[in-house]
């Protein structure tokens, strides 16, 4: 099993779009609902991360891969309307503690639901292990 981030990332996505690593560096990636489901392993975020997916944005998340992103420091924001709202190619800014996702190409604001609590500040540490060895 790989477990180097950057490994993973050649994979992420893969049997959708081969191309999506090449795609994926500094990308924000917008989904519909239930992203991740049946990816009950952290490898799924990892890969995201590892390709180079700055943030995901979905209508929503299965709960094991939503926790497992936050976990590994992948920002994720459920924003139910999303894809209805962003185009491919559309440039996009996310606060997560916000829940806002500005759309910089259209200049629409969309308003999602905000990160709070242990979930932001693991967040912020960077994931969950980060957050464990930081000084207390």
């Amino acid at each position: 099993m790989y477990t180097d981030p950057a490994v993973l990332g050649q994979h992420a996505m893969e049997p959708l779009d081969p191309e999506f690593p090449k795609k994926a560096k500094g990308a924000v990636l917008v989904a519909g609902k239930a992203f991740g489901m049946g990816s009950s392993r952290e490898q799924a975020a990892i890969a995201l991360k590892g390709a180079g997916v700055l943030a995901v944005v979905a209508e929503s998340f299965a709960r094991i891969f939503f926790r497992n992103a936050v976990n590994v420091g992948l920002p994720v924001l459920q924003a139910p309307g999303i894809r209805q709202r962003v185009r491919e190619g559309d440039e996009l800014e996310v606060d997560v503690e916000s829940g806002t996702v500005k759309n910089l190409t259209t200049g629409e604001d969309v308003v999602g639901k905000p990160l709070r609590g242990l979930p932001l500040e693991i967040l912020k540490a960077g994931g969950l292990l980060s957050y464990l060895k930081r000084p207390q």
